[in-house]
């Protein structure tokens, strides 16, 4: 009976992910042996403190610190620390080296990926990522291998769970946006510093590698337009809800035709309304969804946990398992394919609608004035709702005024707003975000 291989796993970061990834590889290696052929033995965990308390208990022998050493004696190397340096370093080495390697970075990916797939291409090894973008849900396999054989036309996704908690809270209780982010660090989905959830960041850098995978181009984090939920007040709620829509962060990229009619794609990242029938618009709480049009399997939409130990885990040990199988059975290893050039468009360049909020002087002529400033500028009105209020202490009336329009350039769109705030009737434009899925 020929003997099992022995894989050598090298687990960069013991973090929340990184821990159950240990703890997984341990108690289950006998199955994991069954579905790759081959012994996963866990050779050794790089941390920064080897004495560090943590959830869940390791042997200690498998920590240390020296992280280069580890890399270097490794068939598989699991990256879960986390930010650009030293784990950009750590992978190339083991790369190069000839190990292959799975990741959860998006920020680095995002930032630098095109040398690290180029690097995995040089050395002939797999390079995976399916951790990085939604946790647990499975995505960047199924746009990279089951829809191969398509064009995908537009991604809309909900990728990270902290700003869909926070903007669900907001708008299934009406609490503002500092209650809603407080109540999110106390349940755990909110870091203390919240910085790169609510200004959009994370989300724009797994819109990078959602763009990259599904138009087969290299896209970076400077090629994604980023706008985070800050400025979204708990009256934007109130008002999307009264028109029945919901506001969500989406991570949107699509294939659109610049002004000379060649084919570009734009990616960016913003609060968004969506219709309340849109199954983006039922995705709740902390959960993450990918929605996908493509020209033959027309609409997809991938649910789950975007986030936790456990769930994201789940993701890592699937790359892990391809990986090794890979190695085990032989043949060339699984590279990211980015066969196409396809630019990267401006947000100018997107095609969307607005919803816009004014306030407006409650006399007549307003909003037939309204309507040929709109016009003049090449867009038109889909809905317009009027509300009038009484300032209590002034006693003067004005109009509070909802405005969708139907889809047209960002650039017309951005321009009209600009021209209606320059009407003598309009005393502020309260709001104005963008919409999808009308």
């Amino acid at each position: 009976m020929t003997e099992m291989r022995t894989l050598k796993v090298a687990l960069l970061g013991c973090g929340n992910v990184g821990a159950q990834v240990a703890r997984i590889l341990i108690e289950d290696a006998d199955a994991l042996a069954a579905r790759t052929g081959a012994r996963l033995e866990l050779s050794g965990i790089a941390v920064r403190n080897v004495n560090s308390k943590r959830d869940v208990e390791l042997p200690q022998e498998l920590f240390t610190t020296d992280a280069e050493t580890l890399v270097k004696d490794a068939d598989l190397v699991i990256e879960l620390m986390g930010g650009i340096e030293p784990a950009r370093t750590l992978i190339l080495s083991a790369l190069t080296n000839g190990a292959c390697v799975v990741t959860g970075n998006k920020a680095l990916l995002a930032q630098d990926g095109p040398t690290l797939y180029e690097a995995a291409d040089k050395a002939g090894v797999q390079l995976s990522f399916e951790a990085a973008v939604a946790g647990a849900i499975p995505i960047l396999r199924p746009i990279r291998d089951s829809l191969s054989g398509d064009r995908i036309t537009r991604v809309l996704g909900i990728v990270n769970g902290t700003t869909n908690f926070i903007l669900d809270q907001m708008d299934s209780t009406g609490a503002q946006f500092a209650d809603a982010l407080a109540e999110a660090q106390r349940l755990g989905y909110a870091e203390a510093d919240p910085t790169a959830d609510v200004e959009g960041h994370d989300a724009a850098a797994k819109a990078a590698i959602l763009a990259t995978l599904s138009f087969h181009t290299r896209f970076a984090l400077d090629n994604v337009h980023c706008e985070g939920i800050t400025s979204v007040t708990a009256a934007d709620i109130a008002a999307a809800k009264d028109a029945g829509f919901v506001i969500k962060l989406l991570a949107i990229a699509e294939k659109l035709a610049d002004a000379e009619g060649n084919d570009g794609v734009s990616v960016r990242v913003h609060p968004t309304l969506l219709p309340r029938e849109h199954p983006l618009a039922a995705v709740r709480g902390a959960f993450n969804a990918v929605f996908i049009e493509a020209e033959n399997a027309g609409e997809l939409m991938f649910y789950g946990q975007g986030a936790g130990g456990t769930p994201t885990a789940s993701a890592v040990l699937g790359d892990l398992v391809s990986a090794a199988r890979r190695l085990v059975l032989g043949g060339p290893q699984r590279t990211e394919t980015t066969t196409g050039h396809v630019p990267a468009l401006p947000i100018d360049a997107s095609v969307t609608s607005y919803y816009i909020g004014l306030d407006v002087a409650d006399q007549p002529g307003v909003l037939a004035r309204i309507a040929q400033l709109f016009a003049g500028n090449g867009v038109s009105i889909e809905t317009m709702r009027q509300t009038i209020h009484r300032d209590a202490e002034s006693n003067v009336e004005s109009a509070e005024l909802r405005i969708v329009t139907h889809r047209a350039s960002e650039a017309a769109l951005a321009a009209t707003v600009e021209a209606v705030k320059g009407l003598d009737v309009i005393n502020s434009v309260t709001s104005v975000l963008r919409v999808e899925g009308v």
